[in-house]
Parts: structure tokens; C-alpha cells; sequence
């Protein structure tokens, strides 16, 4: 596994980040404050896990007057979906051929 998907898979692992995100991705742009509002945690803690999933590039900020606007980057989720693909179908491989032995036993 590279150092992408392990950065994707440890900022997505922590709850309030993955909380954050799927929020970004149902509701579209929101700032701190917006997020704080729903989020059961404080604004340092929110503007935090934004921190590490910006770093991850799986949201972007950006600036209007005083306040940051944060979306979700799902082109980010690319390697995570490679990934997931090549697991189903070396998953697939190996059930057929469990199957294929499973039907054998049963003759």
C-alpha cells in the first residue's frame, strides 16, 4: 500500500474527521463556524481535523474577507477507489474458486 492511501486511510479513520467530511460532501462550502454549529465539538478542534484533511488534500479552503470556506475534494478519494476495486476483485478470484472447490466436494 503507498503513502497516499495510508494518508487517506488514517485521516478518514478518526470519526469527527470523517463526520466533517461526509458533511462537506452532503451540504457543499461551509466555514469553521458553520461546521462548528453541527459538529459536537469546539471551533479549534473543527479548524483542527480541517487542518488534516486539507493536508490530505481531501478538502480545499479558501478565502473570502475573515472567513475561510472549506470544501470536500472527492477527486482525493481516487486511490481509495483504485484500491477498493483491486481488493473486490481479488476477493472475487478467490470466493469463485472456493466455490469452484466447494461444488467439486459436494459431486
Amino acid at each position: 500500500m503507498s503513502k497516499v492511501h495510508d494518508t487517506l486511510f488514517k485521516t478518514l479513520a478518526d470519526p469527527t474527521r470523517r463526520a466533517i467530511f461526509e458533511r462537506l460532501c452532503r451540504e457543499g462550502e461551509k466555514t469553521v463556524g458553520a461546521l462548528t454549529a453541527k459538529a459536537g465539538v469546539s471551533q479549534p478542534v473543527v479548524s483542527k481535523h480541517l487542518g488534516v484533511l486539507k493536508q490530505a488534500g481531501l478538502v480545499r479552503g479558501r478565502h473570502e474577507g475573515r472567513e475561510t470556506h472549506y470544501s470536500a475534494q472527492l477527486k482525493a478519494l481516487g486511490p481509495l477507489v483504485d484500491w477498493t476495486s483491486q481488493m473486490t476483485s481479488f476477493w472475487e478470484v478467490k470466493f469463485d474458486k472456493l466455490e469452484d472447490l466447494l461444488k467439486r466436494m459436494d459431486q
